[in-house]
Order: C-alpha cells, then sequence, then structure tokens
C-alpha cells in the first residue's frame, strides 16, 4: 500500500471515531438523564447562578452596606405541641444562612429574648424598631412535620411558609411596610423518604432544617443550578 492511500485510510478512520463520539455525546443525556446535560454546561461555562427573587422583584438587596436584618418565626400551637422549639431551630437556621451569604442579621437569641418579654407584639415593625433593623424577615409556618403523611416509620421533612418582608421606614420611627412575599412549599427527601431506621429523628431533624434554611434563604442570596441534586433522596 503507497503512502497516500495510507494517508487516505487514516484520514477515513479519524473520521468515523469523530462521528462515533459526536453520537455518542448526543446520546449520553438520553441514555443517563438530565444529569449530563447539567454536566455539559458545568464543563461549557460552569454552574448557572440564579439572582435571589427579593433582589429581583425589590431591586434591593439584603447584602447592601450597613443593611441589617432581624428573622422572626411564627408557627400554630399544634405544630409547637408536635415540635416544641422547632420555631427558634428554624430561625436559628435560616439566621445561620443569611451570615454564610454575607447577609448581617441580628443574633436570634436577642430577638428571642425581646418576643419573650414582648407577648402581645403584633407587628414586625414592633421588632425592626427595637433592633434597629433595615429589613423584618417574618416567616409564618402554616405547616410543618418530619414525617411522610399518615406514616410514622418514614421520615419526610413537609412545611408550607409564608415568607414575608417588612422594609422599616428611616424617615418615620416604628413605621414600615411589607415589600414583599413569598409562599414556600417545602419537601426533603425529594424522591424517596427516609426509613427511620436508617437515620435518628435528632439527625433526620438537622438535615431537614439544613434543607428547609437553605430553600428560605435562597429567596435572597443568589444559588446556582444542580443544588438539589444531592437531596434527592
Amino acid at each position: 500500500m503507497d503512502r497516500q492511500t495510507s494517508n487516505r485510510d487514516d484520514i477515513r478512520t479519524g473520521r468515523r471515531s469523530f462521528l462515533r463520539g459526536t453520537l455518542a455525546a448526543a446520546l449520553l443525556p438520553l441514555a443517563a438523564g438530565c444529569q449530563y446535560v447539567v454536566l455539559g454546561g458545568y464543563l461549557l461555562g460552569g454552574r448557572p447562578s440564579y439572582e435571589p427573587r427579593f433582589d429581583a422583584e425589590t431591586k434591593r438587596s439584603m447584602t447592601d452596606k450597613d443593611v441589617t436584618v432581624a428573622v422572626v418565626c411564627y408557627l400554630p400551637k399544634e405544630h409547637k405541641w408536635d415540635f416544641p422549639g422547632i420555631d427558634d431551630e428554624i430561625t436559628k437556621h435560616v439566621c445561620h444562612r443569611l451570615k454564610d451569604h454575607q447577609i448581617q442579621v441580628i443574633r436570634p437569641e436577642h430577638v428571642r429574648a425581646w418576643l419573650d418579654e414582648h407577648p402581645d407584639w403584633d407587628r414586625p415593625e414592633e421588632i425592626g424598631e427595637a433592633f434597629g433593623a433595615t429589613y423584618v424577615i417574618y416567616l409564618d409556618v402554616l405547616d410543618f412535620s418530619l414525617y411522610e403523611a399518615g406514616r410514622s416509620n418514614l421520615y419526610r421533612g413537609r412545611s408550607e411558609v409564608a415568607v414575608k418582608v417588612t422594609a422599616m421606614d428611616p424617615r418615620h420611627k416604628g413605621e414600615g411596610e411589607e415589600i414583599y412575599t413569598a409562599n414556600l412549599i417545602s419537601k426533603y427527601p425529594l424522591e424517596i423518604p427516609r426509613d427511620t431506621h436508617d437515620v435518628t429523628y435528632e439527625r433526620f431533624k438537622l438535615e431537614y432544617l439544613a434543607r428547609l434554611s437553605e430553600e428560605i434563604g435562597r429567596n435572597f442570596y443568589e444559588h446556582y443550578a444542580g443544588d438539589d441534586m444531592s437531596d434527592a433522596t
């Protein structure tokens, strides 16, 4: 075989290899699911990020200079009986998330002490005035459970939370305006509930509070595509 013929064969072989590789890359998402699509996006330009909904709707940001935030959580009495102290735990986890994303928060134990001293409070503006906060995040937890519906042997964190933000008016003491609302329906794990024999109650509660606080926090800080993959099971 002469050199020219050999070169032509090498070119044909190279083309066939290229076409096979291209076809395999195209079929991977169909064969293995959307994770390959996400992975391809990461390789091309990094993980896509999402602007906080609060910022998009209000044209404000809780990471702005000199902004301070107070967080308060309310649960109906029946949930407090079933899960004592869960309102304080939710508040602490949310404050921790916000602080980790450069949002300056009033220490939750200070807010709790004020609430205990003022049991008749009924407006977020009262909390904002007491602490000189720029914003008050009010979490109205309408539903909360750590179990799969109707199953005491399976864990599944479930919540319905109305997230509301009051902006304090710096010109008028003790006055403010509700500028943001969002309704959150939370479920964890996303796909398959956890057997109570596989994890302790306290461990699962911590896992779910971490998940719930992240979902609430995403209203106020940037997050990325693919963040939920580890929470499927």
